[in-house]
């Protein structure tokens, strides 16, 4: 076997280690900063009390963008960089407000567009502003990722660009900015930690030490996510979410994410079902197909979660998403059959062919019918 593995962001986790925005910026001869966050921080001035914390650091705020960024939206920010001469970056946020972040700051080094290399194929140029990110859900590991998910709603496509320029120089985790997330939210961020983490080991792209990551993750969501949603100030709870799903990161940077991920997209694009609610959807049922593939890898990962085998691991997050109020099915959404043939197409997505086992369009329809029929 042959594998490589890097991990160029300095991660910094702890309780209240946002505040060392400022001095971190000072250490590395930072200036100039622009805070991107979404608008709730905003309104609630935190945003403002970290620009005010930062000694200077910071001179600057971008807010307005969607939860599934567009285009435009990076293209509107990157222009507001170039015009103030921006020195550095940091997104706090969600994964929204990361993916445009980093989109932005490597664009903004250049006249282009950022639809120019959104699912076309074309290479992001490497250059980029210094990004330090700082997640306040425990949710996307974009943090510690070089991955920018982004929509073009002008052409309905919503995909990911991939680009090592991507990769935060700094990730701050600091579980206390996860404290005030809704029960919803933290079900939805705390099944695509789960996603990523059982995707991440069984992609044809695992190596060991992701291996690892996964299970620690996987381990970690399993235990915590049910008390992280039924108690959002149980400070262990928010901390060990926050833990998985740094690692979580770790562990599908390199492999890339599978199949859930790839069926993710249409329900999110056409359906508004959120991200990891979506991924959560279809994990279970792909775990079923995925049991016995890459001569018994998966099967030994459910018994080192402490499963008996795969299908009781399926059948455990089934379990947890009935318990933590996500959907199993979807049959409240009355799809009609050329809705399920749309699902079955857009799932052919790039990373539908990390799966270990190929999935072929009677397998997805198969999968689809079954959910339409499901509560």
């Amino acid at each position: 076997m042959m594998w490589d593995y890097e991990q160029p962001v300095d991660i910094r986790f702890g309780n209240g280690r946002v505040s060392e925005i400022g001095e971190l910026a000072r250490e590395r001869g930072l200036r100039n900063g622009m805070l991107i966050t979404s608008g709730h921080f905003v309104r609630d001035g935190f945003a403002q009390r970290l620009i005010d914390d930062s000694d200077g650091a910071l001179t600057g705020m971008f807010s307005d963008f969607s939860p599934n960024p567009d285009v435009s939206e990076v293209d509107a920010c990157a222009a507001v960089m170039r015009e103030s001469g921006t020195g550095f970056v940091v997104a706090m946020g969600g994964g929204s407000a990361m993916d445009l972040a980093k989109a932005a700051a490597s664009i903004c080094l250049t006249e282009d567009s950022i639809a120019d290399y959104h699912g076309t194929g074309k290479a992001m140029p490497q250059k980029h502003l210094p990004l330090i990110a700082v997640p306040t859900t425990a949710g996307t590991g974009s943090e510690v990722t070089c991955v920018s998910v982004l929509t073009n709603r002008a052409l309905g496509k919503k995909a990911p660009i991939v680009s090592d320029g991507f990769f935060p120089n700094l990730a701050i985790v600091d579980p206390e900015l996860t404290y005030s997330v809704p029960p919803y939210v933290t079900a939805c961020t705390g099944m695509d930690v789960l996603s990523q983490a059982i995707e991440g080991y069984w992609s044809k792209g695992h190596q060991p030490i992701c291996d690892a990551c996964a299970v620690h993750a996987a381990k970690l969501v399993f235990r915590w996510l049910p008390v992280a949603v039924a108690e959002p100030r149980n400070a262990e709870a928010r901390e060990r979410m926050c833990e998985a799903s740094v690692i979580a990161g770790l562990a599908f940077t390199l492999p890339k994410t599978t199949s859930s991920h790839a069926c993710s997209f249409p329900l999110t694009n056409i359906h508004g079902i959120p991200h990891g609610e979506a991924c959560g959807l279809t994990l279970d049922w792909f775990a079923h197909i995925n049991a016995d593939a890459q001569h018994g890898r998966v099967q030994e990962f459910a018994r080192t979660l402490g499963f008996a085998d795969v299908d009781a691991m399926a059948d455990a997050i089934h379990d947890l998403k009935v318990t933590i109020g996500m959907r199993t099915g979807l049959k409240d959404l009355a799809l009609s059959e050329s809705q399920i043939d749309d699902l079955v197409r857009i799932s052919r997505h790039p990373n539908l062919y990390n799966n270990p086992v190929d999935i072929t369009d009677e397998m997805l329809r198969d999968m689809y019918e079954h959910l339409a029929a499901t509560d």
